[in-house]
């Protein structure tokens, strides 16, 4: 696709006051452009979702906003376990986008960050132009399923609270994220020192409140979801494909697009086709209410 908008613009940093959350908030692009929200994965930032937002905004004469979550990044880490719910934190991003006089806005959520698009996309479609959902699920239907998760989830907020680091080294160790490696070893000590940068208490709690297994299974919601949804999912992620082929076959807009040679952080592995596809996604979808309205 042929770039839209070139320009090099500054990226602008500020906090909001959001839902009782002190959230932090990084801004690049026009600010009469098009609102693109991008929602970064568990132990993420705004930040860890550079790769991405810096090739848009050479896509797109978009404004891109990226907050850091509830207990990440610069965030605030309250005590209130129910700020890290996974229907508080898209209350929060649909608040942030009030805050910023967005009345609809694209949305693009990874991992942890999809899983709160798509509850906003299922509870408040008519707030979003376009859902971008990256190596994301609806949940855990099956109650054992969640009851697994959950208790794995607790032990690993037990480790997080530990041993931060070790944590950490942990998680990355994970097969679902061993595509990165091939990033070389600059990218993984970034990211790690990135990932760092949370507050362990924050992580811990977001892990508890709005991991898999305790959020509440979006399933049954799917059908309302009737924003135009693109489901990118990495072509060796075999997990997160079949997820993406079964919402695809709920969702009554969406279509699948498999990124070659990505496992499931699309956007860090292969981050110019990733911005590629959701840069056309996004201009198609514009170009076509623009011919509606």
């Amino acid at each position: 696709m042929t770039a839209l908008w070139r320009g090099g613009p500054a990226t602008v940093g500020r906090t909001l006051s959001v839902c009782g959350v002190e959230m932090a908030v990084t801004e690049v692009g026009p600010t009469a452009g098009v609102p693109v929200i991008v929602l970064h994965g568990f132990t993420g930032s705004a930040r860890a979702m550079d790769p991405l937002t810096e090739r848009l905004t050479a896509r797109l004469p978009a404004r891109i906003i990226g907050p850091d979550l509830v207990g990440h990044g610069e965030s605030d880490a309250p005590d209130d376990l129910y700020l890290y719910r996974v229907e508080a934190m898209a209350g929060q991003v649909a608040s942030l986008a009030d805050a910023l006089d967005c009345e609809t806005f694209h949305l693009i959520g990874y991992s942890m960050g999809g899983r709160v698009a798509l509850r906003l996309g299922c509870t408040a479609a008519s707030r979003l132009r376009s859902l971008t959902l990256i190596g994301a699920s609806a949940g855990l239907a099956d109650p054992e399923q969640r009851r697994l998760r959950i208790e794995a989830d607790a032990a690993r907020a037990e480790r997080i609270l530990a041993d931060l680091e070790a944590f950490v080294d942990e998680w990355v160790a994970d097969p679902l994220f061993a595509g990165q490696a091939a990033l070389g070893e600059a990218h993984l000590r970034a990211a790690r020192h990135q990932r760092l940068t949370s507050n362990p208490q924050g992580l811990a709690r977001s892990l508890i409140a709005a991991g898999t297994g305790a959020m509440e299974p979006l399933h049954d919601r799917l059908g309302n979801c009737e924003t135009p949804t693109r489901l990118l999912v990495g072509a060796r992620d075999a997990k997160f494909c079949a997820i993406a082929d079964q919402l695809s076959a709920e969702m009554p807009q969406s279509g699948v697009a498999r990124i070659a040679g990505a496992g499931h952080a699309a956007h860090l592995e292969q981050p110019e086709a990733t911005a590629a596809s959701i840069a056309e996604f996004i201009a198609g979808v514009e170009a076509q209410q623009w011919s509606e309205s």
